[in-house]
């Protein structure tokens, strides 16, 4: 890499997403209190912060996993049941919903700020993050089991837990693709 990059730029590069092999150790509330205390400086319009947070936290990962299972299908319960197992604790994230499509998406690009920050600090400390908008995060059941209330959005589930083998690096189309420059006609 560039030596002249700074430190952000180089763990903005490096961060990854961690979707499998996470060790067996626990993931601490006190990191996910400090590491969201810093991620809440996001930008966010009007300074809304439309956001909340719900952690599970490794010790109470089997009963969530026992619940949000029984909200699925019979036939897909044990396949939920080996993908829920596997992340070491959850972070699930939620937006206040505004019905005026201006602040709705401020309000959704204010909690993605601050989830990108979270990843970053994260990946900072080693602890490896994947957000995740699967279907579940729809479903009313799951809302009803979590207490989300009419008018808030799960915006995803973070899987989070501790890492040895860091994912191999994908590559990203040059920007110079990527932008057009305006000139007056």
């Amino acid at each position: 890499m560039d030596q002249n990059k700074s430190e952000l730029a180089r763990i903005i590069r490096e961060r990854r997403s961690v979707k499998s092999g996470y060790l067996a150790k626990e993931v601490p509330e006190s990191l996910i209190k400090e590491l969201l205390d810093d991620a809440r400086w996001a930008p966010t319009h009007g300074l809304r912060e439309p956001w909340r947070f719900i952690f599970i936290p490794t010790e109470e990962k089997e009963h969530f996993v026992e619940d949000i299972v029984q909200t699925f299908p019979r036939d897909r319960q044990e396949n939920r049941r080996n993908y829920f197992s596997q992340p070491a604790a959850f972070l699930i994230a939620i937006m206040d919903e505004d019905p005026r499509q201006k602040q709705w998406e401020e309000n959704f690009g204010a909690i993605s700020s601050l989830i990108q920050n979270f990843q970053l600090l994260a990946w900072e400390r080693e602890l490896g993050v994947v957000w995740k908008t699967n279907p579940q995060i729809h479903e009313p059941k799951v809302r009803e089991m979590l207490g989300v209330q009419p008018g808030e959005k799960i915006v995803g589930f973070l899987h989070l837990g501790y890492f040895d083998q860091v994912p191999k690096t994908k590559d990203r189309t040059p920007i110079e693709e990527r932008i057009t420059v305006y000139k007056k006609k």
